[in-house]
């Protein structure tokens, strides 16, 4: 854990490039040392069908949702937040500073209920395996 998926009205895939958001936000998660390595699963969902506000074609969003396993404290939450949205928006203005792109961003994140997940994983192995 923990698992975010990146949502994003599809103009943003005309200007930006979604794989390179989607690899800022991964090694942001990385970097705050909330994520094991083998935890962590980033993923971008295309939004081809939107209206945002007046329905301007300018106007587009990217919300991101996080979603990790219980028994952080808020300052880690908090942390993790601040430090994975700093790095999508810096991301995208430094990919293209002259998009026409009026951007609405957002980042949510929950805790799962351990008692109601299921998880069923080799990575950590595989992983441990390659690196010894």
């Amino acid at each position: 854990m923990p698992h975010i998926t990146i949502e994003y009205s599809a103009n943003v895939a005309d200007h930006h490039d979604i794989a390179d958001l989607v690899d800022a936000v991964h090694e942001a998660a990385l970097e705050t040392g909330l994520p094991p390595k083998a935890g962590l699963r980033t993923r971008a969902t295309r939004r081809n069908h939107y209206k945002i506000a007046d329905g301007d074609p300018h106007y587009a969003f990217i919300a991101i949702a996080a979603r990790i396993g219980p028994g952080r404290d808020e300052p880690t939450r908090t942390t993790f937040l601040n430090q994975v949205l700093s790095a999508a928006t810096s991301h995208l203005n430094n990919a293209d500073p002259d998009s026409p792109l009026i951007v609405a961003w957002s980042i949510e994140l929950t805790e799962i209920d351990a008692n109601f997940r299921i998880n069923q994983n080799d990575i950590r192995t595989h992983i441990q395996e390659r690196e010894s």
